[in-house]
């Protein structure tokens, strides 16, 4: 069992740069504490996103921790020149010492895609077209470009190379069961944010899919995800996480609800709601390692991925947050005798 951290790096009450320390700070501790791996969306154009350029993120984060991995969940791939990613891929691997995982995705939000001059129809064509060059390029140093000038302008070489051979390890964002089939014929670790039933709905054609494609190669990490807030009493924890959410959820829909669309993937209002989707938590030690001990158990995951800063927390009550959740949750969820095979 690992652990690991998801964030969006949302934002509405502090100034930036207080804010971004307060993030690197928060990075440190992680790293500390025996986290595995810091999962950072991007956004555009919205409080939800402070690191509108996760590599410049990344690349802080590199400097600033010495055991942690990191990376994207995911790149919105369409908005990237693919030979600049690469390169900023390598760069980030480099300065890292080899512990950037990778994430891609087609990009969540269409309105951001639009923001960019780019047709969200056009997304998937994209995604399709750049990934394999990239990865490619990654592993070999060659890369296929759009040149202007006829064919000796058609190979373009990188001479930037990452730290991790062939290639940082690759992460998918699992959402439906083709995606959790996408992932396992290509190899990829895999994190999911939906409701459990869905979770174990994709989990059971991951594994299946996995067993086909992979043969008998151990699986890689399969992620749950959850917002989870601990603190001594269930009440407490509670609290701090009906103040907090409002704040998140509104930086999450703001584009949306400007532009008046509806969002493509949909969180309540409240607290209390997003914990009756079964996609947080909030308690104290003992309540939250029963919580996450039961879902860890239904999925089947052996990588538990809490998404602990988020809203108008302060930096005392998430510290304190995930000091809990280190020295009591992780050790009470590591004991747990996780099959990741049915019975």
């Amino acid at each position: 069992m690992e652990f690991g951290i998801f964030d969006h790096l949302d934002n509405d009450h502090l100034p930036i740069a207080d804010y971004l320390e307060e993030r690197l700070k928060l990075m440190e501790l992680y790293d500390r504490l025996g986290f595995y791996s810091w999962h950072v969306a991007e956004h555009h154009a919205t409080t939800l996103g402070m690191a509108p350029s996760p590599n410049i993120m990344l690349a802080a984060a590199a400097q600033r921790t010495k055991k942690l991995r990191f990376g994207p969940m995911v790149y919105a791939l369409p908005l990237y020149h693919p030979m600049r990613l690469a390169e900023e891929i390598a760069m980030v691997d480099q300065m890292s010492r080899g512990r950037l995982d990778m994430g891609f995705g087609r990009g969540s939000s269409p309105v951001e895609i639009c923001y960019m001059g780019i047709d969200p129809e056009a997304t998937e064509a994209i995604y399709r077209r750049d990934l394999p060059r990239i990865l490619e390029a990654l592993e070999t140093g060659t890369m296929q470009v759009d040149g202007h000038g006829g064919e000796q302008y058609s190979r373009a070489r990188l001479t930037v190379m990452p730290f991790q051979k062939p290639t940082p390890p690759v992460w998918y964002g699992v959402h439906t069961t083709s995606s959790a089939e996408r992932a396992a014929r290509n190899g990829w670790a895999q994190i999911n944010l939906d409701p459990i039933a869905d979770v174990v709905e994709c989990n059971n054609v991951y594994r299946d899919v996995w067993r086909q494609a992979q043969g008998a190669k151990p699986y890689p990490l399969m992620g749950l995800g959850r917002f989870a807030i601990v603190a001594e009493t269930d009440a407490k924890a509670n609290e701090i996480a009906r103040r907090a959410y409002p704040h998140w959820q509104r930086g999450f829909t703001h584009l949306f609800r400007l532009h008046g669309r509806k969002g493509t993937h949909p969180r309540p209002e409240t607290w209390d709601g997003l914990v009756a989707q079964g996609r947080g938590f909030a308690g104290s030690p003992k309540s939250m390692a029963d919580y996450l001990g039961a879902e860890l158990a239904a999925a089947k995951c052996n990588y538990c991925v809490i998404q602990p800063a988020f809203g108008d927390q302060t930096l005392q009550e998430m510290t304190t947050s995930i000091e809990l959740f280190a020295g009591e949750v992780m050790p009470a969820l590591r004991k747990l005798d996780l099959k990741l095979e049915a019975a």
